[in-house]
């Protein structure tokens, strides 16, 4: 395999839905028998629709192939049910494939879910022993470790407690700290980085950092959050529907392409062409922006102009928590704020009654930079439940500045800075 510390050949994954076998012993025996010899199961179906999702069966992936070198930091990128766990699945061997084949050169060490491969009635000491015996390490090797893993976890105090007391924190901490300093080849971690504190998360993306760089081990990572995509690793796929819809060495292409920022995929207008977002309470209609003349954009526009974010729904069971707003990104990904229409004081916010509603709010003049933005339409019950969520599942528009930065003669084009406001001086 030379320097390809994994290849990926074909593979697909395919899943019966309420059943767990072929219906006959027979055919199940066909089955195993087909995979163990490296062929396709003989009772999948075969032809142009061969992947197509029906009533009995789903595929998470669809003849996927690929190549990662030893070494390399690749970010796997997609919306929830794109199939990136079960790649991960796969690799880490939890799961086989339905089609296809993966070799994998080295030791593998997995953070998949919180807790995963612990024991919750043994301590975090007796589970770094544990964790280190399934990755086939030698006790003598993980007590010369021992103390580098405690410390690095940062949960001394509690390292002779039972896991089953731990928080969701304690436990990503040490599982992180276990995968990250015992010996493997491979370290793959899902989005289990998510729930640490934002410390952790930049102590632990460096140490990732180190291991790939420094210590030339392989890392997979999956997260929603692009700035850590772009902070650990150096190229990335893009998981859509079970296929990879777009690969690059570069992870900044990567993120701008699933972030929506490529040039010939701007959407200036959102509707909801049928039951998305169906739930009790607020349902998502329309997402567009408009100039001073109520005239929807679909260009780009200059700082100086007036712009108006609108978002038309159908309020279906009144809350009060109900809260709808916008979150706007900059091309690379970075957060520059959120907005709600509870932002002001209660008495100002907009009267949200059952039926068909438009709420709008403006864009400040003279606020950003030329430069291309990215819209979602986020919209919750108030620390209850997320109705359209950022970066997993909203709704998005593109925002095209170019120009009308400042009347004075010395800036006619863009500053350095993502703002770009025009201060008064006396």
């Amino acid at each position: 395999m030379s320097d390809i510390a994994i290849r990926i050949e074909h593979i697909s994954k395919k899943y019966r839905l309420g059943v767990i076998n072929n219906g006959t012993l027979f055919r199940d025996i066909q089955t195993w028998i087909a995979l163990k010899q490296g062929k396709n199961d003989p009772h999948s179906k075969i032809g142009e629709n061969k992947y197509a999702n029906t009533e009995n069966y789903f595929w998470a992936l669809k003849d996927i192939s690929l190549e990662i070198k030893q070494g390399d930091r690749i970010g796997i990128i997609g919306k929830n049910g794109a199939g990136k766990s079960t790649l991960l699945k796969l690799l880490s061997r939890i799961t086989s494939p339905t089609e296809g084949s993966i070799k994998i050169k080295g030791k593998v060490a997995s953070l998949l879910e919180v807790g995963t491969g612990f024991h919750g009635e043994l301590t975090g000491r007796e589970n770094i022993y544990l964790n280190g015996a399934i990755l086939g390490m030698k006790k003598r090797r993980i007590d010369q470790k021992l103390d580098e893993i405690i410390a690095f976890s940062g949960i001394e105090n509690h390292i002779d407690t039972p896991v089953k007391r731990y928080s969701s924190g304690m436990y990503v901490r040490l599982a992180f700290a276990v995968a990250a300093h015992l010996d493997s080849d491979i370290l793959i971690a899902d989005e289990v980085l998510a729930v640490g504190d934002a410390e952790f998360q930049n102590k632990a993306i460096g140490k990732m950092q180190d291991l790939s760089t420094g210590q030339g081990r392989t890392v997979l990572f999956v997260s929603h959050n692009m700035g850590a995509v772009e902070q650990l690793c150096n190229s990335g796929i893009i998981l859509e529907n079970g296929k990879v819809v777009f690969n690059s060495d570069y992870i900044k292409q990567v993120t701008k392409k699933y972030l929506g920022n490529d040039d010939n995929e701007k959407k200036f207008e959102w509707y909801n062409s049928g039951n998305e977002f169906d739930n009790p309470w607020f349902k998502p209609l329309a997402f567009y922006l408009t100039d001073a003349n109520d005239n929807i954009i679909n260009r780009n526009i200059e700082s100086n102009h007036e712009c108006w974010v609108n978002i038309t729904g159908e309020i279906k069971e009144q809350d009060n928590a109900l809260c709808i707003g916008y979150a706007i990104y900059n091309s690379d990904g970075v957060i520059l704020y959120w907005s709600y229409q509870t932002d002001t004081e209660q008495e100002k916010w907009p009267n949200l009654k059952s039926g068909i509603c438009k709420i709008r709010s403006a864009i400040p003049k003279h606020l950003f930079n030329e430069g291309e933005y990215r819209l979602e339409l986020i919209s919750s019950l108030h620390f209850r439940f997320w109705i359209t969520e950022p970066i997993l599942n909203a709704p998005e528009i593109s925002l095209v500045i170019k120009g009308g930065l400042s009347d004075s003669p010395y800036w006619y084009s863009a500053r350095p800075g993502v703002l770009a406001p025009i201060i008064t001086w006396k």
